[in-house]
């Protein structure tokens, strides 16, 4: 998903803003190759540094290795007192000038 760019509104949201404005997390992109224990330590690192971080997928095979970093991302931080929610939605990405449509996991501080 090396060419994957936002595009001006996630889909669903009545008071679209465009994709560049609303995000201030920092993107993390995952393919149905990802590692998920190397997405979870990625998402860690963001949270600590950033406190929020969002993790985009394409796919069944994608979006299964994204939840399962999640999950293991949320074991890595409880151990230091951070208690994380993850909010998902869909947001249209243009891969190589096609449109396509991902889920977004948006990993927030509870």
């Amino acid at each position: 998903m090396s060419n994957a760019q936002p595009l001006e509104r996630a889909v669903g949201d009545s008071n679209a803003v465009p994709a560049r404005q609303q995000r201030s997390a920092e993107v993390l992109k995952v393919s149905t190759r990802s590692r998920p224990s190397a997405v979870a330590g990625a998402i860690a690192g963001v949270m600590r540094e950033n406190g929020s971080a969002e993790v985009q997928s394409i796919g069944a095979g994608a979006t299964n290795q994204a939840i399962k970093a999640v999950a293991i991302a949320r074991a890595y931080l409880s151990e230091e007192g951070i208690d994380i929610v993850c909010i998902p939605s869909f947001i249209d990405v243009a891969i190589d000038d096609e449109e396509r449509t991902a889920i977004r996991l948006l990993i927030e501080r509870r």
